[in-house]
């Protein structure tokens, strides 16, 4: 008799899975361990191999994964190891890529803060680097007059097309923070001659943004930094601009279990706006982040009370503002599906019942769900908050003192079998107080 397959990525029997198999594994604890994350190594292939295939030649594109998404050092490894670079924002994201192994040339650093000593150490080691401003164009003048350097440096320019539907996540606005505005103050013109002036300048960047950004959107932002890259090159006289990063941000559906948009989709609005990006003109990078690992991760976490108030259910959990910042203090902009199980990770069934399901902090709005339909819950049983592989648990927040919890990376072979890696430790009290000086 054959052995069984693997059920499908990101559906609820393949989740269920994982949640058993932790539980009889003790990796999930009524006592010990009362909350982890888990992701899915099988779908994050299957989602790194789908992005590769989806960008076709003859271009020559280097994927950069948005360390941002999620920073744990096995999991930017596990990157590595499927063809990703990795793009960094902060001297932190820096080392950990660097500690996962990636080459300095694969790996793209972006800060909009970079300070000299950043700086020099990038040119230094050849990482890629993306201007953010003339000031720091300028400190890169200063540092090149005493060093050669591998590393491709381009400029980032602000397109100015508009917000999606999460202004905090959009980068493309009349007044966003993130670099030149080619629109403005003749900028056009001093972009053409800081290429001319700077034989070792040849690339443009621009990221319009993330979730609530449509595809669309995201396609004109590229539209407009090719045509950009055409017209400095066409006033020099010269290929000069040889590269493109176009930044990531294809946004999440955190609604059900599909993947939409994906890669393929986002290609087709790439060439329905801006045909010239594939043909092998320039070369490409890419930073996408929490499109690669989103669907593919869940937080799991015990219900500790249940209670009613004004006639609401409540469950009280160990997940809340700690893994699910975003969701908490935005949760119309972040809402997170959670589904229920019973104490041995088993889905649990009954009639649905609205309810609150809080977190341990100590404030009100500590709530990762408010009046979910689900079934009753009761102390002992589970949750799990769905699509959290990037951000949330691998970035927790450390309101309330409340400890970073264990997260582990999950791989399903053909008869059901599940083994378990760990990707970070569960924080103990005595770090914790190591951390704070105690």
């Amino acid at each position: 008799m054959a052995n069984p397959q693997p059920t499908a990525p990101h559906g609820p029997e393949r989740r269920e899975l994982i949640l058993r198999a932790a539980v009889r594994e003790g990796l999930l604890d009524p006592e010990e361990a009362r909350l982890a994350a888990f992701l899915d190594l099988d779908a994050v292939a299957a989602t790194v191999d789908s992005l590769h295939r989806a960008f076709p030649g003859p271009v020559e594109v280097l994927h950069a994964f948005a360390a941002k998404a999620n920073c744990l050092v096995p999991v930017l490894e596990r990157l590595r190891t499927l063809g990703m670079g990795c793009e960094v924002a902060s001297p932190g994201e820096f080392a950990q890529a660097l500690a996962a192994g990636f080459e300095p040339a694969r790996i793209v650093f972006d800060s909009p803060a970079k300070t000299r000593r950043e700086l020099a150490r990038a040119l230094d080691l050849g990482v890629a680097v993306n201007v953010d401003n003339w000031q720091e164009l300028s400190r890169i003048d200063e540092l090149l007059t005493t060093r050669r350097t591998r590393s491709r440096i381009g400029v980032r320019v602000n397109p100015q097309i508009g917000a999606g539907a999460i202004g905090a996540m959009s980068t493309a606005t009349a007044t966003s923070k993130f670099g030149i505005t080619p629109a403005e103050d003749g900028n056009t013109g001093r972009l053409v001659a800081a290429f001319r002036d700077r034989p070792w300048l040849g690339w443009l960047h621009c990221h319009v943004g993330s979730q609530g950004c449509p595809p669309d959107l995201m396609a004109e932002g590229v539209a407009a930094t090719v045509a950009l890259a055409r017209r400095i090159n066409a006033e020099l006289g010269r290929r000069q601009v040889v590269g493109l990063d176009i930044g990531g941000g294809l946004p999440v559906n955190f609604a059900d279990d599909r993947v939409t948009p994906d890669y393929p989709d986002y290609v087709e609005r790439l060439r329905a706006h801006a045909p010239d990006l594939l043909t092998g003109e320039f070369r490409l990078v890419t930073e996408f982040g929490r499109s690669v690992l989103a669907k593919n991760g869940f937080t799991a976490a015990y219900v500790e009370y249940t209670k009613t108030s004004g006639g609401r259910a409540i469950a009280i959990t160990s997940a809340g503002v700690q893994v699910a910042t975003r969701t908490v203090f935005a949760p119309e902009a972040w809402p997170l599906r959670v589904t229920a199980y019973d104490p041995t990770g088993a889905a649990k069934h009954g009639e649905p019942v609205e309810q609150d399901v809080a977190g341990p902090a100590c404030f009100a709005g500590d709530l990762v769900a408010e009046a979910r339909p689900l079934p009753l819950l009761e102390p002992g049983d589970l949750v799990a908050l769905l699509d959290t592989g990037a951000y949330y648990t691998s970035t927790p927040f450390s309101y309330n003192s409340l400890l970073e919890p264990a997260v582990y990376g999950a791989a399903v072979a053909a008869d059901g079998a599940v083994r378990f890696e760990t990707l970070r430790r569960a924080q103990t009290v005595e770090e914790l107080l190591d951390r704070t000086g105690g």
